[in-house]
């Protein structure tokens, strides 16, 4: 017998393998002698009431094997003599689409500007602990892309573009944990994405693909209208069938590369904010309605999603959280000296004593507007690094980060002192309106404001404001058309993913990666044209 049954119950039977499986057995009346097994397929937590509740969807063999939970199977055909097709970029797009190229019978060839995820380590923790920024490997560029070590969500909206089962499927395929396939918001965790990442380089070497790390792109072979391949700093020229261009959104050399080749791109809107940082208690005793308790042992680390619509002269724009990260760390996201850049991680157990969040404003053409004569395109771009510019200038000079606690950046005051942070290179107690744009932070004040209605003790010194976030997406979209995702000017070159302002997060820069090569598969290297 197999059944599938959803159940409403306390965290304490959710969250503890031992404990559901005896309340399912009572609750369905199972023999307790009988051979039965019990596995969740869904789990989210309910806390709109005072009384946490949990939602679950579970299914109960007896006297019957259970059925595979995972259709997906790491079994690649040999591609060391097959077609080839260059990658720039080993983020989740380009591994994705490389791990697709295996499954069609075509080799990939990875080209990766930063280090693999084990020496990433090294590049890591000399921005945190020396201010030593590796233009080439920090967090944003290596292998893994921006995801590795900056939080490991997975959860999207982008689910049309791609089988978001698959891309988890192949995930835990790779040794990410199972509950990535059961979990509403499912978070792999930046501590074990590493070896996830890892193992999915060993699978593209193990079929006789190529990875190539340390190894920058600084041209792109284009004959006419046709580009046939890329130029390395090393001098060597790389060649395929196509190229997939999958750099993430933080790689402003290949946007300026595009711009100088006369290749067309877009300026695109992005969304700059701060990342404000809580006591992880504060948020779970909002979230969880919890008093003066704790949240205890099963319950996870508490969430949010805020937004809000703010005016500025005669217009309103969102403001919005980005990337929250409950139990978890504020980060250093710089890709070069003299900018000052914030992101948030979190590790597979959340257990930090810190909740942070990116809280963002749209910015569009009113913002970046008087930019466009001097920079076109690229106007978007530099406004961002501007704003980058002067949070390090503000700071003095280093990674030490601007910052002011909240309610004093609602009331123009400047930090007396500042809180305990988890953000290693340290806090420097500024005015964050000599930092932010006049409208960003006009908005940003308002928009807390509102939070703070909406969840009360939210807005509160013990909660300060770190800058500044502005890496939410790419400035610049690479234009590509709808059915093929080839570009609208080049030939066999496909933009891909968060880079090219196609995705915005790991699992649909993970679909778009597969749907690009799929793409490519049909149209230059004789496969049939497949829906996965």
């Amino acid at each position: 017998m197999k059944k599938v049954s959803q159940y409403v119950v306390p965290p304490h039977v959710a969250f503890d393998e031992d404990n559901f499986k005896s309340y399912v057995i009572k609750k369905e009346k199972v023999d307790r002698e009988a051979n039965a097994t019990v596995r969740m397929t869904r789990r989210s937590v309910d806390a709109r009431k005072k009384k946490v509740k949990v939602n679950v969807e579970a299914e109960i063999f007896v006297d019957e094997s259970p059925t595979l939970n995972i259709s997906y199977k790491k079994d690649y055909p040999n591609v060391s003599d097959a077609k080839r097709v260059v990658i720039v970029g080993a983020g989740p797009a380009g591994l994705f689409a490389a791990l697709r190229f295996l499954e069609l019978g075509i080799k990939p060839i990875i080209i990766e500007r930063g280090n693999d995820v084990q020496k990433r380590r090294r590049d890591l923790a000399n921005i945190n602990k020396k201010n030593i920024v590796n233009e080439d490997s920090n967090y944003c560029f290596g292998e893994g892309g921006a995801g590795t070590y900056s939080d490991g969500k997975l959860y999207t909206r982008s689910k049309k573009r791609g089988d978001f089962r698959r891309i988890c499927e192949i995930f835990v395929a790779h040794s990410a944990s199972e509950e990535i396939l059961i979990d509403a918001h499912p978070h792999i965790g930046t501590n074990k994405l590493p070896k996830v990442i890892a193992e999915m380089r060993q699978s593209i070497l193990d079929a006789g693909g190529e990875v190539h790390f340390e190894t920058r792109v600084e041209d792109f072979n284009i004959s006419g209208n046709e580009i046939k391949g890329v130029v390395t700093q090393q001098g060597d020229k790389i060649e395929g069938e196509a190229v997939l261009l999958a750099t993430g959104h933080s790689a402003r050399d290949i946007f300026r590369l595009l711009q100088k080749k006369e290749v067309e791109i877009e300026r695109k809107p992005f969304a700059l904010g701060v990342r404000i940082e809580h006591p992880q208690g504060l948020i779970d005793k909002i979230q969880y309605h919890l008093d003066d308790r704790d949240r205890g042992e099963y319950l996870p680390a508490a969430a949010y999603s805020l937004v809000s619509q703010v005016g500025y002269k005669g217009q309103k724009k969102g403001v919005f959280s980005f990337c929250m990260c409950p139990g978890g760390f504020i980060v250093p996201s710089a890709t070069a000296p003299g900018e000052v850049v914030v992101n948030g991680m979190s590790p597979s157990r959340r257990d930090s004593q810190f909740s942070n969040s990116g809280i963002v404003v749209s910015v569009d053409d009113d913002e970046f507007g008087p930019y466009i004569k001097k920079y076109g395109e690229l106007a978007a771009m530099e406004f961002q690094a501007e704003v980058e510019r002067k949070a390090c200038e503000v700071a003095g000079g280093t990674q030490v980060a601007p910052a002011q606690r909240l309610g004093d950046f609602i009331n123009g005051k400047v930090s007396n002192d500042l809180n305990e942070t988890s953000y290693q290179p340290g806090l420097l107690s500024v005015d964050m309106r000599d930092v932010l744009p006049q409208a960003i932070a006009h908005r940003l004040k308002f928009g807390f404001k509102d939070f703070g209605k909406k969840m009360r003790g939210y807005l509160t010194n013990e909660a300060q404001i770190v800058g500044v976030e502005s890496r939410t997406s790419s400035p610049v979209r690479i234009p590509r058309e709808k059915e093929t995702c080839e570009h609208t000017q080049i030939k066999r070159l496909f933009p891909c993913g968060e880079g090219a302002g196609y995705a915005g997060g790991i699992a649909s820069a993970a679909m778009d990666g597969e749907l690009c090569a799929n793409r490519i598969a049909a149209l230059y290297c004789g496969v049939k044209e497949t829906s996965k």
